[in-house]
């Protein structure tokens, strides 16, 4: 069987484990799908396959409006490479392109854009440009559709140089015009309630963050509560009905997210963004999924982690678990150095920035790596924590590589090179620069051996470090199935 074969199949049976990983299009119905589409099952010879939905539309095909394939998980794969493409793939998807252009993604990933052209489009059939206005074209619809600001507003704020290429790209992409699409959706509401707001920017943008398979989101959001810092993330409401609140620092200003613990019937968490600037929309988005682990593939995980006898009750016991990442690299950087969350509170609290308008409980943004490489040692500034000298000095040393670029956490970052950047710095070890691995740069397949708890939940669990390898490439939730285990 060919893998197109084996695609038809999971399209035949309207597999949602597969959304996102690959798109469908439809010869005769000119329309590209996710695979868990409910329309009838097109016939084999009128199907082709695409990686990519900016592939699919760049072979002519609009977004199906009945499955809105454009709003489906990313693909896990794209975490788990650490390739040039998995790298540009996450970059692009952090709004990179949109922002600094094809040379400032070529320059992040130290090839040349005629390069990194090449193999994006001999890879996914789409290069840096086409994948970008694919994500743009989401966000816009995503404006359009859950507030009420001016077309035009929402042109600038998903990214398009003008109105006329929005325009042009919305008709082409949905075959539909700005004012079809947002009269397509009047009326609908989310978790957080109406989205029809008087100004949709002030009241939040409402989205639905969707993942495949099962999610754990009790855990994940047991794990992000037992590490919140005080001003600047917040959990609110009861176990099981919880919503996890916490500030952003984004290229064009701040903003607020808020996401809830129920998880919706079609595989989706309630979201609500409100933004200082609507452009960072999609940025903000992207750090939120990684925050919350939102594209991992679950079963892949279970296939591989269920095999090993040790593992398959723990796996069993917790379907979905997931391996939280980070809404800002620098500061989980930090919050890793730190390893004590409240030396994070009076980290914040002495040189984190304020917010304009406090909202609930959040109070400041976590403070910027040069604002920590300049404080002074002495007792206004860090010696004022008490923390060991040591620890003190590492601090400065690891906030004044991110404040200078020496060292990179962004999404497109090179994982073995940057953690061989972190161990060479002065006091950190090991277990610091894999944590940060783990959740800042989001390597699924990290294992942090040293690390007590993870030893003494291999040992309720009767595993061994000899068993490791066959845990690859998810290393890093067989940890947190270690760290659960009672």
């Amino acid at each position: 069987m060919t893998i197109e074969d084996s695609r038809y199949e999971a399209v035949s049976s309207k597999d949602a484990r597969f959304d996102g990983v690959f798109f469908f299009a439809v010869s005769t119905t000119g329309i590209y799908c996710r695979p868990s589409c409910p329309a009838v099952t097109p016939k084999r010879q009128n199907v082709s396959f695409y990686r990519t939905a900016a592939a699919a539309q760049g072979a002519g095909f609009r977004a199906c409006r009945r499955c809105r394939p454009d709003a489906v998980p990313g693909s896990a794969e794209w975490n788990a490479r650490a390739d040039v493409v998995g790298r540009a793939m996450r970059l692009i998807g952090d709004g990179i392109v949109d922002r600094e252009g094809v040379a400032g993604l070529a320059t992040r990933l130290g090839y040349s854009a005629r390069q990194v052209q090449r193999q994006l489009n001999a890879e996914l059939g789409a290069g840096p440009i086409a994948l970008a206005r694919a994500q743009r074209g989401h966000t816009a619809r995503v404006l359009l559709q859950t507030t009420t600001m001016q077309t035009a507003e929402i042109a600038f704020a998903a990214g398009f140089a003008s109105v006329r290429q929005f325009n042009d790209t919305m008709r082409e992409i949905y075959a539909a015009t700005p004012s079809e699409l947002r009269s397509a959706r009047t009326g609908r509401t989310s978790r957080f309630g109406p989205i029809a707001q008087e100004n949709g920017a002030a009241a939040g943008v409402p989205l639905r963050l969707a993942y495949r398979g099962p999610y754990a989101s009790v855990e994940v959001f047991d794990y992000l509560g037992s590490r919140a810092i005080t001003g600047i993330e917040e959990i609110v409401g009861e176990r099981g009905s919880r919503i996890y609140r916490r500030t952003l620092r984004l290229p064009g200003g701040s903003g607020i997210a808020e996401v809830g613990e129920q998880t919706g019937p079609g595989g989706w968490l309630a979201c609500r963004l409100h933004l200082t600037d609507l452009r960072d929309l999609t940025t903000a988005t992207q750090r939120m999924r990684r925050l919350f682990d939102l594209d991992a593939d679950p079963c892949a995980v279970a296939d591989r982690l269920g095999a090993d006898p040790s593992l398959a009750p723990l796996v069993a016991a917790r379907p979905g678990l997931r391996a939280p990442g980070t809404a800002d690299p620098h500061e989980l950087a930090v919050r890793a150095v730190l390893g004590d969350r409240r030396l994070g509170d009076a980290l914040v609290a002495a040189y984190g920035q304020r917010l304009c308008e406090p909202s609930g409980g959040l109070t400041h943004l976590f403070p910027q790596p040069d604002a920590l490489a300049e404080a002074p040692l002495d007792e206004a500034g860090l010696e004022a924590l008490a923390m060991p000298d040591a620890r003190r000095a590492t601090l400065r040393t690891l906030t004044a590589a991110l404040a200078e670029g020496a060292i990179a956490l962004d999404p497109g970052a090179a994982r073995d090179e940057t953690e061989r950047e972190l161990l060479a710095l002065p006091g950190i070890g090991p277990w610091t620069a894999g944590y940060i691995r783990m959740r800042a740069l989001g390597d699924p397949d990290v294992l942090l051996s040293g690390d007590a708890a993870v030893r003494a939940g291999m040992r309720r669990a009767g595993s061994t470090t000899a068993d490791a390898q066959g845990w690859r490439p998810w290393s890093s939730y067989a940890m947190h199935h270690f760290w659960n285990t009672p």
